[in-house]
């Protein structure tokens, strides 16, 4: 490990790009570890946390206003000890000191700001300060100097302070849910996304507005459970609004965190790898389940045009995944992605650039800022055909053509920066979303994709002991991995191996859950702590069974462990979901609109899961056509696996019998009990419906 050199500080030695990018501030900064918290004993100063990420725009102002300020640095530097964490590093910090910011403010976000004792109690806390007084909110260096006098004046305040919230926050760590579930708790869920819904623009809630992709899931699901059109049209109008709004890259694919209006106009330009792994499996799934005459292949397109930005931005040189990309380029945020009517007439002539204009609502006063207008799609092709006195098969064709010169032109741009550090958690999430994409749209690029991602991963990013490493970059993997890490990529092998039926994907689950059961599970209340056993002492250890931006790791996992149980026929998977599932279940009785993805667990149970068992040879027509009908049949309360001679049916017990004398076969199962085999299409589809 290099020593700091002169104008750098100890983040030069980090992988993670936002801690590098703090490397030459004249803040001192120190990263999260045994140093920097014994160094604050040590002096008997507090510590200032800053935690935030790379893609954050108000992350960036804050450290060119701040903590590039020599003043503020050196307020910092001589009465703090200064910390600098990657939220998206060390999801344990931020949930730690996330809730006592919510719990000083009433609200969070990031770049946060947390003051802690040497014995990492927080004591005082908020998100963005600028660097003097305004709007409403205090200067950043008239705080540190009131901190600094308090402290120094008045410290045993502080010291209650900080007493009192880190007891809010170790009783909210890991509270008694323990129950049973209520029957009626899928209905009240589907009642409360339902009474949350934007009847008119699609989404739940009002501005800023997020994608909410595992509720829409849900939806998907009490839909085919109950047959109300509502939970359906709740799907369509959002998936639809969302795709043809800004939030949507109208030239690239791929999604925005959110829109900060609540027509899905204007995003926060900032692109997660999350995000659009959560998003493209609800695509899929409404392209199965919404097939209605006329949107018959919309979803499944928006799918598509999703992964493939996916392999052509995100992918690393080793086939991982990267991070994110920056809302901001060139200092501006969303300055890459908008257009004014004079650039589209530059890049397209005139009259195409005419037709782009109205096609895309780029207007003269623009819909975003300086003039500028964010592309988006909410006009039908056909309605301004004929306004135009165009065929639409004639301006698709033009707009066609239009896109691909918009694209390349905006490649020319300064492009935002992407954070490539891999991540084993959000690589397990595109893991599935790639898998389950090749297999609805049959595209092998996505499957080779996923398949690489995951090789990654488990050869790259493991211990010797076959641990999980939470990060890696620049040929360093490193940090404890967390319950998402695991839970995220288990479901990510899993879909692996329902893509391409190889055995060696389900042996890397198996092995994976069970150290997620030796490792996180409370042995004592149940349930699954969302960091190790043997992870770093905090001063809380948390149980987390409601969704977050990310769905929870402990409902992700349960979902596992009942699919584990059906494929490998592993009795001890379906108890220890059942354990888990009991754990949180007064949480989701309380709140389902908390738990949607446990809630897909308590759906794949209350509907019942079937086995589904293709046999016969890869590659035959009769095998593919049986395979393809599985696939385009809306059924998620499935596993699906293959039996040929050279199978493992010790590993896979439902595989035991299944045999194909001639062609191919499909056995339809409940409980390990089967049907009457299905020889054609048309037999399979009867027996899955």
């Amino acid at each position: 490990m290099q020593s700091p050199t002169p104008g750098t500080n100890r983040l030069v030695n980090e992988t993670s790009p936002y801690l590098l990018q703090h490397a030459s501030n004249p803040v001192q900064w120190y990263p999260w570890g045994p140093e920097a918290l014994e160094r604050a004993r040590e002096l008997d100063r507090p510590i200032f946390l800053s935690i935030g990420y790379s893609a954050c725009h108000w992350c960036h102002v804050m450290e060119r206003e701040s903590f590039e300020n020599e003043r503020i640095a050196a307020v910092l530097n001589e009465h703090f000890v200064s910390i600098k964490v990657d939220r998206e590093e060390r999801p344990d910090l931020d949930e730690l000191y996330m809730r006592a910011v919510q719990t000083l403010t009433g609200s969070g976000g990031w770049p946060m700001s947390v003051f802690l004792t040497p014995e990492q109690e927080p004591f005082y806390g908020g998100t963005y300060f600028p660097p003097d007084d305004r709007h409403g909110r205090p200067g950043f260096r008239a705080l540190l100097e009131w901190l600094v006098r308090g402290w120094a004046s008045d410290r045993e305040r502080f010291l209650r302070q900080a007493r009192s919230l880190t007891d809010a926050i170790r009783e909210s760590a890991a509270p008694s849910l323990v129950g049973e579930l209520d029957p009626a708790v899928l209905e009240r869920s589907l009642g409360e996304l339902a009474g949350r819904f934007d009847p008119r623009h699609g989404g739940f809630g009002q501005a800023p507005k997020f994608p909410h992709a595992v509720d829409l899931r849900l939806c998907l699901r009490h839909g085919r459970r109950t047959n109300q059109p509502q939970a359906f049209e709740i799907v369509r109008t959002s998936l639809v609004q969302m795709a043809q709004g800004g939030l949507y890259d109208q030239l690239a694919g791929g999604f925005a965190r959110y829109s900060t209006d609540e027509r899905w106009l204007v995003p926060h330009f900032e692109k997660m790898l999350y995000d659009n792994a959560l998003l493209v499996p609800v695509y899929l799934e409404a392209e199965l389940a919404l097939a209605a005459e006329g949107e018959e292949g919309f979803f499944g397109r928006i799918a598509l045009e999703t992964c493939r930005w996916a392999l052509r931005e995100m992918r690393t040189a080793e086939g991982a995944f990267a991070s994110s990309l920056d809302a901001d380029s060139e200092g501006q945020e969303g300055r890459f992605y908008a257009w004014t009517p004079a650039e589209l007439d530059e890049v397209l002539g005139a009259e195409t650039g005419r037709l782009a204009a109205l096609y895309y609502d780029v207007t003269p006063d623009g819909t975003f800022e300086h003039g500028t207008s964010v592309l988006t799609r909410t006009r039908p092709l056909e309605e301004l055909a004929r306004e135009q006195g165009l065929a639409p098969a004639e301006l698709a064709r033009r707009m066609q053509t239009a896109r691909a010169n918009l694209l390349a032109a905006r490649s020319r741009r300064v492009a935002p920066a992407r954070d490539d550090k891999v991540l084993a958690s959000w690589n397990g999430l595109m893991i599935s979303a790639l898998a389950q994409a090749a297999q609805v749209l049959d595209e092998g690029e996505l499957l080779e994709a996923a398949r690489a991602a995951a090789r990654f991963v488990l050869e790259h990013m493991r211990r010797d002991d076959g641990r999980l490493f939470a990060t890696y970059r620049a040929g360093r993997a490193h940090l404890n991995a967390t319950l998402d890490d695991y839970a995220y990529l288990i479901a990510g092998l899993v879909d692996l191996y329902e893509s391409d039926f190889d055995e060696a994907w389900l042996r890397a689950a198996i092995e994976l859950a069970e150290l997620v059961s030796t490792h996180f599970e409370d042995p004592a209340d149940g349930g699954l702590f969302t960091t190790s056993d043997d992870h770093e002492t905090l001063i809380a250890r948390f149980k987390t069974p409601q969704d977050g931006a990310l769905p929870a790791g402990s409902s992700v996992q349960i979902l596992n462990l009942l699919r584990l149980a059906e494929l490998a026929g592993e009795a001890v998977f379906g108890v220890r979901a059942e354990r888990a599932l009991r754990a949180a279940a007064g949480l989701a009785t309380s709140f389902p609109a908390a738990c949607s993805q446990l809630l897909l667990a308590v759906d794949y149970l209350a509907v019942g899961p079937r086995e589904i068992v293709l046999a016969g040879e890869r590659g035959t027509p009769e095998f593919e056509a049986l395979l393809r009908t599985v696939r385009r049949t809306f059924l998620p309360q499935r596993v699906v696996a293959h039996a040929h001679p050279g199978a493992d049916t010790a590993l896979l017990p439902v595989l035991e019998g299944k045999v194909a004398a001639t062609g191919a076969r499909a056995f339809v199962c409940r409980n390990f009990t089967c049907g009457l085999p299905s020889n054609s299409p048309d037999e399979l589809r009867a027996a899955l419906a």
